[in-house]
């Protein structure tokens, strides 16, 4: 029996302390933009791709592959790409020769990646689609609402920073954030982890003053580490509404203190986070 708002879908799983926050960090792809819906169905096939050469994947390999997507959503893409390098040298089915490095592999996802994200920006500027076929569903809405509140907000992404910033434009949500920290190509100077820390002792907060909103188990975990709160959104990309329960578990596992599949009850969820 999960434990809900009453009269609403948001389940709360840890009590928290209320009424306190002043800094918010935002997740982008799957949490407020699905800009980049399918980006899984793409990684996955270039990661066995990459692993195997010329032999043919085994259902083993392709569960590997589908974990470590699992584990480290929302991590800095290059993060994700040191990983598939481990793990084709691990199999040891390409030659030494083929191996690429995780900048290349990297390469080869994004350019991959980018051509239905650029379609579906293609299809916002010809009228085809509107901007809001691109948002999870009550996005924009919570973003007034809680912009409305005495707290500064923040995009912090695992997507390279030119990127982040262009589809918050397209979608008409970058006016909402002070900063939009996306990946840079130094790995040193950028991490979700990083940004956390780095605001809790500039403005010299506590933990209840910080909430990190996203659908991936890094933001959630870096700011439960750091004491502050952690809101999961298990959203179905797909639709840009509803559940997703495969989503659940790695939430739960990385503490998330109130699990929503969108922002649909958008007055509830502040309500209860600004009593």
């Amino acid at each position: 029996m999960r434990n809900t708002l009453p009269n609403t879908d948001i389940e709360l799983i840890h009590e928290i302390e209320r009424g306190h926050i002043k800094h918010v960090l935002f997740d982008f792809d799957g949490t407020i933009s699905r800009l980049r819906e399918g980006w899984q169905d793409i990684m996955a096939p270039v990661c066995v791709e990459m692993i195997c050469g010329n032999t043919e994947p085994t259902p083993a390999i392709i569960e590997e592959v589908d974990q470590m997507i699992d584990e480290t959503t929302g991590i800095q893409t290059i993060f994700q790409m040191q990983r598939l390098e481990q793990m084709v040298r691990a199999h040891g089915l390409v030659p030494e020769a083929e191996v690429r490095t995780p900048a290349e592999y990297k390469k080869v996802y994004n350019d991959r990646l980018m051509e239905p994200v650029r379609a579906r920006i293609a299809q916002i500027e010809s009228g085809e689609k509107n901007v809001e076929d691109f948002l999870m569903r009550g996005a924009r809405h919570f973003l007034e609402l809680i912009a409305a509140k005495d707290v500064t907000l923040y995009v912090f992404s695992g997507t390279d920073r030119d990127d982040v910033r262009n589809e918050a434009k397209c979608l008409g949500v970058d006016h909402y954030f002070k900063e939009i920290w996306g990946a840079l190509p130094s790995v040193e100077e950028y991490s979700k982890e990083k940004v956390i820390r780095d605001i809790i002792a500039e403005h010299q907060l506590r933990g209840p003053q910080v909430l990190a909103v996203g659908d991936g188990p890094v933001e959630l975990r870096n700011v439960k580490d750091a004491g502050g709160i952690a809101l999961g959104i298990c959203s179905d990309e797909k639709r840009g509404s509803g559940w997703d329960e495969s989503k659940r578990p790695r939430l739960l596992r990385a503490g998330a203190d109130i699990l929503v599949s969108d922002f649909g009850e958008a007055e509830a969820l502040i309500g209860y986070l600004f009593p």
